[in-house]
């Protein structure tokens, strides 16, 4: 199994309840923070993390 990191809630920094591998690739995923109670949408490639303020800035039709 190769690398694994835990995601970090980009509004307060501490670990959420999900995980990343090097080869996990996520696209507006909705990050929950059970601490801070707020969701931030994310997306994920060879364990960088990304904040996406606003999906429709990158083209995507939700």
């Amino acid at each position: 199994m190769g690398k694994t990191e835990w995601i970090c809630c980009p509004v307060c920094g501490n670990k959420t309840r999900d995980r990343v591998r090097e080869d996990t690739i996520l696209k507006i995923f909705p990050l929950y923070c059970p601490k801070c109670k707020q969701e931030s949408l994310i997306e994920a490639k060879s364990l960088q993390i990304t904040v996406i303020k606003e999906p429709n800035d990158k083209g995507l039709d939700l």
